[in-house]
């Protein structure tokens, strides 16, 4: 048997090429829970100083050893790697669009509603962002806006890039999206002791055999999406 393939290591490579391009603050964003039934979809931002990070002093390990795209690590690997982000990002936050949102709005908008609203909560700290790494093919955050989200467009970042993967090639997504895992699966081990026919605590929402068993014996609850095919009573 042949040797798995190491996971790549994120690094810096795109967000200092941003950087060289004139952007000083790069962040990277992601999200978490497009495909579970029930709870939100979660969007993590990480805002790095490019500046001050170059010009501190060199570190080995650097401050970001270990970080990896989220689904690369334990859930203890990530619950001890979450409070440390905040250490050497000049900004962080998650963002969530609730399942009644995505209902009304669809996945990709209730995306891009969960990404504004993580902007909007390091920009009220103060904290700009001049370019944006999103991990995906395509800008969701281009999604057209609807039923009363924000429709000003100079809350987005000026510049924005998308790649597919970025959670494993760039820090700032990986980080991100580290943010984003930990807060909503703590959120749907709270709501699965409110509902906990469901096992959202080991679950987290996506849909298992006890899951959609528990959707056929009790039906659903308000944190479930009911504009899906949920397979309820």
């Amino acid at each position: 048997m042949s040797p798995a393939t190491p996971r790549p290591v994120p690094t810096l490579e795109l967000e200092t090429e941003l950087a060289r391009a004139g952007h000083r603050f790069v962040a990277g964003m992601d999200e978490v829970g497009r495909g579970a039934l029930a709870g939100p979809a979660s969007v993590g931002l990480v805002v790095l100083d490019l500046e001050r990070m170059a010009g501190g002093a060199p570190s080995d390990p650097p401050p970001w050893h270990g970080v990896r795209d989220s689904k690369a690590l334990s859930p203890a690997r990530r619950a001890a790697l979450a409070p440390t982000i905040a250490a050497w990002a000049a900004g962080t936050a998650v963002g969530h669009a609730q399942p009644k949102e995505i209902d009304e709005l669809g996945i990709t908008a209730a995306l891009r509603l969960a990404g504004l609203r993580a902007l909007a909560i390091v920009a009220a700290h103060g904290t700009r962002v001049d370019a944006l790494i999103l991990d995906g093919s395509h800008n969701w955050l281009d999604a057209p806006p609807v039923l009363g989200q924000d429709a000003d467009d100079a809350a987005l970042p000026p510049v924005v890039r998308a790649l597919v993967r970025a959670d494993t090639h760039c820090v700032s997504v990986a980080a991100a999206s580290i943010l984003a895992k930990v807060e909503r699966d703590e959120l749907m081990i709270s709501l699965g002791r409110e509902f906990p026919a469901y096992a959202w605590e080991s679950n987290k929402g996506y849909g298992s055999a006890v899951h959609r068993a528990a959707l056929v014996e009790h039906g659903t609850t308000p944190q479930h999406r009911l504009s899906w095919n949920l397979g309820a009573r």
